[in-house]
């Protein structure tokens, strides 16, 4: 009798926890979903002025309209679009109307346009702000010599370009052979979702492990 009770004790016990699991996960889910609506929100709002000072967290996503110069000078992200294959990620100094140097993530080109001269000169151009984490111990140093790089680091490049630690996302075209490549929630993983299953699952199976071993330890007593 102390047998079985200890297997339903035990067995109650970790269904709880995994089933607990779950509902967290669910909680996670729902809090997931309502940030990527709050950020597609901002993103898709109307543009607004450059800020005098941006904060990479207050500002992040917000939607911009800036009139300025793209200058010389560029800087190559090394990326891949599906259907389409590798390139790279065009970025290049804005200097806006009021002499601020910002950086300009232009868009999308293929890898045999990396030689071709881009347009430069006076520009208006609608994107959004962002401070994009892309790089961690493992990211490879840039390619100097080539300007290649395998990661956008707001900070190196802007010390790169000499420009302030600000990236504009544009959304509006540049160049007729740049794709612009503007800011989504695609990338920001939600898998709450999958995560819950998971541990529903467990539970599931965990009851019916618990139910098999009450029932063989039973019909061992009654033998």
């Amino acid at each position: 009798m102390k047998r079985l009770l200890f297997l339903l004790i035990i067995g109650l016990a970790g269904a709880a926890t995994l089933v607990s699991l779950g509902v967290w996960q669910i909680q996670r889910l729902e809090w997931k979903q309502a940030l990527l609506a709050e950020i597609d929100a901002r993103i898709g709002a109307a543009p607004v002025d450059l800020p005098a000072s941006p904060d990479p967290e207050q500002d992040r996503y917000l939607a911009v309209r800036v009139e300025g110069t793209i200058l010389q000078g560029e800087l190559f992200v090394l990326v891949s679009r599906k259907q389409v294959g590798p390139g790279f990620r065009v970025i290049a100094p804005l200097q806006t109307a009021d002499g601020r140097r910002i950086l300009l993530d232009r868009g999308f080109i293929r890898d045999d346009a990396r030689g071709v001269v881009r347009r430069l000169g006076p520009v208006e151009v609608e994107g959004n702000l962002h401070w994009p984490a892309e790089t961690d111990s493992y990211t490879p140093e840039p390619e100097r010599a080539t300007e290649t790089w395998f990661a956008r680091d707001v900070d190196a490049m802007a010390a790169a370009l000499d420009t302030e630690p600000v990236m504009l996302v544009a959304k509006s075209e540049t160049d007729p052979g740049v794709s612009p490549m503007p800011v989504d929630s695609a990338a920001i993983p939600n898998d709450h979702l999958q995560y819950a299953i998971t541990w529903f699952s467990l539970a599931a199976i965990w009851i019916g492990m618990t139910g098999h071993f009450l029932w063989r330890t039973r019909a061992r007593r009654q033998t």
